[in-house]
């Protein structure tokens, strides 16, 4: 059984001072993705010295997964800092020179960024023909005329029409099919072909907003996330390097890894801390453990107790949650004593999250040609499905395409498939031979190449089976809002609780950030939101007291 090392330092910063002027406070942060080591940094940069970071998993990162593969990495998680000014994530990178190596093909300026780069997109059909480019473009074209006015209903105040359900997906697909079927320069094979592109794009977006079908996506909603101005750039050193630079200031005791959190006792009244310090020994040391794997809970007038899966009780001050959004949907009703208050549950069930997977294929030789940056899979029979979902045993028909990792002096002849949904925990199922198998027919059938040989290996996530992660990342759900992520983020317990202690339990994490949800800048910057909420209260608690009232 593994007992966290808990420090408790110095008492003359200013930071001890408040609601314990006499120690300084105790902070707990739950998970070690971006957003809590974010947070953990700030507060130790500014003083707290008794922070403790308790991580389930036996690594640091949360949905960051940098994997070394032959003298490459490639990257199972987040793998674009989504553009440069202003975004914390990408000054990290450029000021520690983790950009020196990104070349021109790595620095994507697309709107979709799913390996957007120099080269030509293959858009191949299931009888093995490619469609030509200049019908590529102009459907293009046509799509992405729709997918801005998308975006109006939301930075414009344009009313929902109610034919749209307030869908994303159903506002485009209806909205595209009119405007292709009225065409009159078009012949009906040219329109199914467009038909059927409009359908491979929507998965395309799915993956992109991790959302099981664009049809789930709030369309009044769609517009409320900020994309930072700049390019899309990619680490050529693996995502994993953030992580690093974020948590290398933070002393390895700190951080408890294997340390799955069973349950959040939380706003305990002053009147039952009483209660069960008389009925305790008084014997434990505040300081450490001294090798016991509990602490009384409760004791010592902490309002926080967080109940580890190993039996080990840690008392806390503050508790900062960066748990993601699929875990919260998961454990919340039995993670957190009393239970959330009823609006952050439903801003919880509200909001949407789901899963979007990658298939990386490495190959002996390149079967595709030069310039072709991607191969996307059209399906010509799917031209008038309203619903783009499978039954388990074709899962394979998600997948939207395969994009070539560019340059082949970094990662070889290595492909990267992407899928999204239901369908992508139906592929993490699979064995890694059948995954080989079926994509390599999927490959012959849409290129109409039988020779393609079965690739030499195979490697993909799994982020919707991680008990520890459940899903990839963050969407605005049908029926939810912007205000669901700040409902989330809320602390607790809130501020008209005027007896509890404040600031007992509070949320980071991506999907708590309204206008950068879904991004690793959001979950960093959440995480040093949280920081600053509880700095800012103990410089105004020591404010206050320090004041000399005019007499």
């Amino acid at each position: 059984m593994q007992s966290c090392e808990i420090s408790s330092d110095s008492t003359d910063d200013p930071l001890s001072s408040g609601l314990h002027p006499h120690r300084q406070p105790r902070i707990v942060v739950i998970g070690a993705g971006l957003a809590g080591l974010a947070a953990t940094k700030f507060l130790l940069e500014n003083g707290f010295t008794d922070v403790t970071v308790l991580e389930a998993s036996d690594h640091i990162g949360g949905r960051v997964k940098s994997v070394h593969h032959g003298g490459t990495t490639l990257e199972l998680g987040a793998t674009w800092i989504h553009g440069a000014n202003g975004n914390p994530v990408y000054h990290l990178a450029e000021e520690n020179g983790l950009l020196e190596h990104t070349t021109d093909g790595e620095r994507s300026v697309g709107r979709i960024s799913l390996y957007a780069k120099n080269g030509v997109a293959h858009y191949q059909t299931n009888a093995g023909r490619r469609i030509p480019k200049d019908l590529v473009e102009e459907f293009s074209d046509l799509y992405n005329e729709v997918y801005e006015l998308t975006q109006e209903f939301f930075q414009n105040g344009k009313p929902v029409c109610a034919e749209s359900q307030n869908s994303v997906g159903v506002f485009t697909r209806d909205v595209v099919r009119k405007k292709i079927m009225v065409d009159p320069d078009d012949s009906e094979i040219i329109k199914k072909l467009k038909l059927s592109m409009l359908q491979q794009y929507l998965k395309v977006e799915s993956c992109e907003s991790s959302s099981p079908s664009m049809d789930e996506v709030s369309l009044s909603e769609f517009g409320e996330w900020t994309e930072i101005p700049g390019a899309h750039y990619v680490i050529p050193e693996g995502f994993m390097k953030i992580v690093e630079l974020l948590a290398q200031d933070i002393p390895s005791h700190t951080i408890c890894l294997g340390k799955p959190v069973r349950h959040i006792h939380w706003n305990y009244s002053a009147q039952h801390q009483e209660v069960i310090a008389k009925n305790s020994d008084n014997n434990h040391n505040d300081n450490n453990y001294g090798g016991q794997s509990r602490e009384e809970p409760f004791s010592l007038g902490r309002p926080v107790c967080v109940e580890c899966e190993d039996e080990e009780w840690i008392t806390a001050d503050h508790v900062i949650v960066t748990a993601s959004l699929g875990v919260l949907k998961q454990n919340h009703e039995a993670m957190f004593s009393p239970s959330l208050p009823e609006d952050k549950v439903l801003a919880i069930e509200r909001l949407g999250i789901s899963t979007t997977n990658k298939i990386f294929l490495e190959f002996e030789e390149p079967f595709w040609s030069p310039e072709c940056n991607s191969i996307q899979f059209v399906w010509e029979d799917e031209a008038q499905l309203e619903q783009l979902a499978y039954p388990e045993e074709l899962w394979y028909k998600k997948i939207c395409s395969f994009d070539v990792l560019y340059p082949p002096e970094r990662y070889g002849y290595m492909l990267s498939g992407w899928i999204c949904g239901q369908e992508a925990l139906y592929m993490e199922r699979c064995d890694d031979e059948t995954v080989a198998e079926i994509c390599t027919d999927l490959l012959r059938r849409f290129t109409g190449n039988p020779d393609i040989p079965k690739p030499r290996h195979v490697l993909r996530s799994s982020w919707g089976s991680n008990p520890y992660i459940q899903g990839s990342y963050s969407f605005t759900r049908v029926g939810s809002s912007g205000a669901d992520c700040e409902r989330l983020s809320m602390p607790l317990p809130y501020a008209n609780s005027t007896k509890a202690p404040p600031l007992q339990v509070l949320f980071a994490g991506e999907a708590t950030h309204r206008k950068y949800y879904s991004t690793t800048h959001g979950a960093l910057l959440s995480g040093q939101r949280e920081a600053t909420r509880l700095m800012d209260m103990y410089q105004d608690l020591h404010k206050a007291e320090t004041t000399t009232p005019n007499i």
